[in-house]
């Protein structure tokens, strides 16, 4: 769950850095908010996010 919303917050604050910007419009933020809300209820979502976490624990298992 800690996971999956640092993603989310991560994610929010590139869309508002491209905002700000100039470099993302408001109609392409909504239709990208729009691809992941239909992403998260599709057959996909569960390969998703096994994808995801298995990324994060490669992440999290190396050491600097």
């Amino acid at each position: 769950m800690a996971i999956s919303i640092s993603i989310v917050l991560l994610l929010v604050i590139l869309v508002a850095i491209f905002l700000r910007t100039g470099n993302l419009k408001i109609s392409h933020a909504l239709v990208c908010g729009l691809l992941g809300f239909y992403l998260a209820s599709s057959s996909l979502a569960p390969e998703i996010h096994n994808g995801l976490a298995g990324a994060a624990d490669v992440v999290s298992s190396v050491r600097p």
